[in-house]
């Protein structure tokens, strides 16, 4: 009988969910969208930066010297802004695992709720950052070290 209850309980706090996430069907719709805008953005972006650092990975090991920087400085940047490059990659990489867990939360139904401590987030924010997992209060405790309250 218990883990009837907790079944019960479980799917009691599920639909509680999507009840406080305030959300419309229609602004669902509307944050799909971006979202996915968004996803084919950061990926076109990305092929755009690997395949630019990939070329001129090539070029540099093909030992083309008509390719080769005159000063050792000029060399210096070129790697610089490979590094770069790769880093910029690495965090739009990031945020696509980002955008598709939100996608899944629109899925599952808690799109919109802070991970954190359960309350709605604002749409001005999801406006900002679709695929804000957490709301401003609860983001700015944890950027300020403090524990987390549930």
């Amino acid at each position: 009988m218990a883990g009837k209850n907790n079944k019960n309980s479980a799917e009691n706090l599920s639909l509680k969910v999507k009840k406080t996430n305030g959300l419309k069907d229609s602004d669902l719709d509307y944050f799909r969208i971006l979202l996915l805008e968004k996803r084919r953005e950061i990926i076109g972006s990305v092929n755009d930066m690997e395949s630019g650092t990939l070329k001129q990975s090539q070029i540099d090991a093909s030992g083309d010297l008509s390719s080769m920087p005159i000063h050792m400085a000029d060399r210096g940047t070129d790697t610089f802004e490979q590094e770069f490059s790769l880093g910029l990659v690495d965090g739009e990489k990031k945020i696509l695992k980002e955008i598709d867990e939100a996608l899944a939360r629109i899925q599952d139904g808690t799109f919109g709720i802070c991970q954190g401590n359960g309350k709605a987030i604002p749409i001005a924010r999801l406006k900002a950052k679709p695929w804000a997992r957490y709301c401003v209060e609860y983001a700015r405790k944890m950027e300020n070290g403090e524990p987390p309250k549930h």
